[in-house]
């Protein structure tokens, strides 16, 4: 069973305080600008399956923009 992350783009903006929080360095900031014009996080397929759930990432964020789900 592997972890997943849902990153929702339209409430990020784009602080990138997960990309910090993230002990393994896979979130990152998007290249293309979200409909509020901001930079989201995002994770890559690829890098989702490193993901080790620990939830540090949706615990950082002030908009409530991340949601880790373990062992789905």
């Amino acid at each position: 069973m592997a972890n997943k992350i849902e990153i929702n783009e339209l409430r990020c903006k784009g602080c990138a305080l997960c990309t910090v929080a993230c002990p393994q360095g896979l979130i990152k900031m998007s290249a293309e600008l979200n409909k509020q014009g901001f930079l989201p996080a995002m994770i890559t397929e690829k890098d989702m399956e490193r993901c080790t759930g620990c939830t540090l990432c949706a615990q950082v964020c002030p908009d409530v923009a991340i949601e880790v789900y373990r062992g789905v």
